[in-house]
């Protein structure tokens, strides 16, 4: 009898419940579901139906999307013109509010969350010009009739330090979230009437039926404001949601070198991502550090409890050498880091994993910066972004990676919502860059790193016995196993074998 390793689930009608300390920590997953993928400047169309006949079926949680608010309008349209507002309303080059309200129910009714990025620390650099809807906007004098804000609703000397208004020591609570950051015009959070704005455009993402929000720029607005917003919010839809349910928010908050802003900070106002994470695996993975030490990977690191974190190995800005350093970041252009990587993420037990999904460009690195960083979604003549065209082989058109549709991944979510709450157990080493553990009884894992050595051990991996198909090297279709099978005996032992060579060290 072949076993896939997911059929040891007991509970996948079980809502996912989290026992975090913040109201806003829960991301609502059905079912069983645990795992998020960012779906980068996808069409909105192209969403709702990856959540019908993808994301759903193979069990994704939910779908992060980029920024959907109306926003300037650069040129060649680089990817960072959606974190440059120009007004509140529902519009951007992946689609239309309609097209969006569509996508949010079907998405839904798939089983399948939607979060959304959302940028209220600041509106455009100095430039003035139109927005992708037609909203004429004057960055220099700080006019955005859209909204409407004007010069008032913006920080200026009185409560920036700085000569220029920016941001020049990001150590310093004050002029990290009263100064500009890389000269975009900062918000006066601290203004009811500003508040109120943001709070009224997240509540109509709400009341059409969001789960919840990416923060982005946490770090750089003051977490007594971010309260004072709270305090408006709806609760999340009752078609979709129960009742007096909160959104899941989760901050960006990148570390600082003296702690003088504190990711804990946050961490009462929803989750953080969790930047130490991504930064202490990649170290493991590029051989930094001995992948043995992961055995009590988390907040043993110095890292938040699990379940203040959201946790990622790529990201948007990471890809791209915004955030962290290139060449320690793993990202599609090193495929084998990024799968064994993301394995070990979504096979440990801690945090909210998000899965990245990029979109292809040509990487031109000059002095360790990436000079093509700036290159927008794929577009036909008119700028219109490209449609997602999966392939038969679940492969996307070469203009997309679509990581989370890789099959050592998209397996991989299925044995994190398998595994469940479950601890891990039966951890084993060889000292070195070898490891392998099980979630309780349900699920098994192992890892081969070792430069030039086979990994081939017989080891106890908490299973019951059974003829189980390696979820990393194939899929089970008809009782028929595609890639490596593992028989585990009575006692729950099997010999476990990965190559040297071996292309996913899995």
């Amino acid at each position: 009898m072949i076993v896939e390793l997911i059929v040891f689930s007991l509970a996948l009608t079980i809502p996912y419940q989290t026992l975090a300390s913040s109201p806003y920590s829960d991301p609502h997953f059905q079912h069983n579901r645990k795992v998020i993928t960012h779906l980068m400047q996808w069409k909105f169309v192209d969403i709702a139906d990856e959540c019908e006949r993808f994301l759903g079926p193979y069990g994704y949680g939910g779908v992060q999307v980029s920024p959907v608010n109306e926003h300037a309008s650069l040129d060649r349209h680089p990817w960072y013109e959606l974190y440059q507002p120009v007004s509140y309303r529902i519009v951007s080059r992946s689609g239309t509010e309609s097209q969006f309200r569509d996508m949010v129910h079907r998405c839904n009714k798939a089983g399948v969350r939607i979060y959304v990025d959302v940028v209220l620390n600041h509106m455009t650099g100095p430039q003035s010009g139109v927005g992708i809807d037609g909203t004429h906007y004057d960055g220099n004098s700080m006019q955005y009739p859209g909204i409407p804000f004007g010069p008032n609703d913006f920080h200026g000397h009185e409560s920036c330090p700085t000569s220029n208004l920016d941001i020049q020591n990001y150590d310093d609570p004050t002029q990290a979230r009263n100064c500009r950051l890389s000269g975009l015009r900062d918000l006066k959070q601290s203004a009811d009437y500003v508040r109120t704005k943001q709070a009224d455009f997240l509540n109509h993402l709400i009341d059409i039926g969001v789960a919840g929000f990416r923060f982005d720029a946490s770090k750089h607005m003051w977490p007594g404001d971010l309260q004072a917003i709270y305090s408006k919010l709806h609760h999340l839809n009752e078609k979709y949601f129960p009742s007096n349910s909160n959104p899941f928010i989760y901050h960006e908050v990148i570390y600082s070198n003296n702690n003088a802003i504190s990711i804990s900070d946050y961490t009462k106002l929803g989750r953080s991502i969790e930047f130490h994470y991504y930064h202490e695996l990649c170290n493991v993975i590029r051989g930094n550090n001995k992948l043995k030490w992961l055995h009590n990977f988390g907040q043993p690191w110095g890292m938040v409890p699990n379940d203040d974190a959201l946790i990622m190995v790529d990201s948007h800005d990471l890809q791209r050498g915004h955030t962290g350093q290139l060449g320690l970041n793993i990202n599609y252009f090193e495929s084998r880091l990024l799968k064994v990587a993301t394995a070990f993420m979504l096979a440990w037990p801690y945090g909210i994993p998000r899965v990245m999904s990029s979109y292809r460009w040509n990487q031109k690195i000059v002095n360790g910066k990436d000079e093509n960083d700036w290159i927008g979604p794929p577009a036909d003549g008119s700028g219109s972004i490209l449609s997602v065209k999966p392939n038969s082989d679940l492969t996307c058109n070469q203009e997309w990676i679509c990581e989370h549709r890789w099959k050592q991944i998209y397996n991989m979510v299925q044995f994190r919502n398998t595994a469940g709450d479950e601890p891990v157990k039966n951890w084993w080493d060889n000292g070195d860059y070898q490891i392998a553990f099980s979630r309780g009884a349900k699920t098994f894992i192992a890892i081969n790193l070792q430069n030039g050595q086979h990994l081939k051990q017989n080891l106890h991996t908490g299973l019951p016995s059974g003829n189980y198909c390696n979820l990393v090297t194939g899929n089970v279709h008809n009782g028929k196993c595609s890639g490596q099978m593992v028989h585990v005996d009575g006692s729950g032992h099997a010999m476990i074998s990965i190559g040297a060579n071996a292309d996913d060290h899995l």
